[in-house]
């Protein structure tokens, strides 16, 4: 719903076409692939994923089923308020927005074929202690 005196898309309304965007990004799927299934334009879902068009139930509920994912996917970690505060405040977007990144997806989808936990566990020191080694 945009919001009366601003005219900006309302936070959840970002939050839920964000979260689509990052489940069609890790099912491969072009705009255009999931707008054919539902019947919509590639545009339609660019405003959806951008927050601009606020997504209908009904259209949720299509979504979900053509991402298979269950509709409360969307909503995890949603602004519960109107300003854009989370009831999880540790839980920031910069991670959505990563994982809906090129890059993200490629190191999310690499790093969970990597089987041994302790390699795992390595990866992640590594990549903290380059973080690290960049801030200071």
């Amino acid at each position: 719903m945009m919001n009366e005196i601003t005219k900006k898309p309302d936070p959840v309304d970002i939050h839920v076409g964000s979260r689509v965007r990052l489940r069609r990004t890790m099912q491969g799927m072009s705009q255009e692939k999931l707008g054919k299934s539902l019947g919509i334009t590639f545009q339609q879902i660019q405003k959806y994923e951008k927050g601009a068009n606020r997504i209908g139930a009904g259209r949720l509920l299509n979504i979900a089923g053509v991402l298979d994912t269950p509709i409360a996917f969307f909503f995890e970690d949603a602004p519960c308020e109107s300003d854009g505060s989370s009831i999880e405040s540790n839980s920031p977007n910069y991670v959505v927005d990563f994982l809906s990144s090129s890059e993200g997806l490629q190191l999310n989808k690499a790093f969970v074929k990597i089987g041994d936990v302790n390699v795992r566990r390595k990866l992640v020191e590594l990549v903290k202690s380059l973080a690290s080694d960049v801030e200071e």
